[in-house]
C-alpha cells in the first residue's frame, strides 16, 4: 500500500478503538472518487442499522462524485437511522479529512436529526 492509503488506516483505526470502547452507534463515511457511503453501525459493530450510498436508485442520477450528492446521502442516512430508532451516534469519518465531501455529508445528517 502507498503511504497515504497508510496514514488514512492509522487515523481510522485509533479513532475507531476509541468508539468501540466507548460503546457507541457510529455513523461511518467512506469515500471513493466517484462515490460516497454510509452506514450507521450497532455498538457492538455487528450489526449495521442503516445504510446509504450515491449508488441507491433515488440519488444515482446525475453526478454522484461531488458535495451535493453528499449532502443528499447525508440526509438520506440521517432519515434512515431515525426510522430504525437511532438518534444518537458517533462519527466515524474512517481517517478521511473533515472537509469537503466528509464535511457535507455530516452536516446534511446533522440537520436531518441526528446528533453528534
Amino acid at each position: 500500500m502507498n503511504e497515504k492509503v497508510e496514514s488514512r488506516q492509522r487515523r481510522a483505526r485509533k479513532s475507531r478503538v476509541r468508539m468501540r470502547t466507548a460503546r457507541v452507534t457510529r455513523l461511518t463515511v467512506h469515500r471513493t472518487p466517484r462515490h460516497i457511503y454510509a452506514q450507521v453501525i450497532g455498538p457492538e459493530g455487528d450489526r449495521v442499522l442503516a445504510s446509504a450510498s450515491t449508488l441507491d436508485k433515488d440519488l444515482r442520477s446525475g453526478a454522484t462524485g461531488n458535495i451535493d450528492a453528499a449532502a443528499k446521502v447525508g440526509a438520506l442516512i440521517a432519515e434512515r437511522a431515525k426510522a430504525a430508532g437511532v438518534t444518537e451516534v458517533a462519527f466515524d469519518r474512517s481517517g478521511f479529512k473533515y472537509h469537503g465531501r466528509v464535511k457535507a455529508l455530516a452536516d446534511a445528517a446533522r440537520e436531518g436529526g441526528l446528533e453528534f
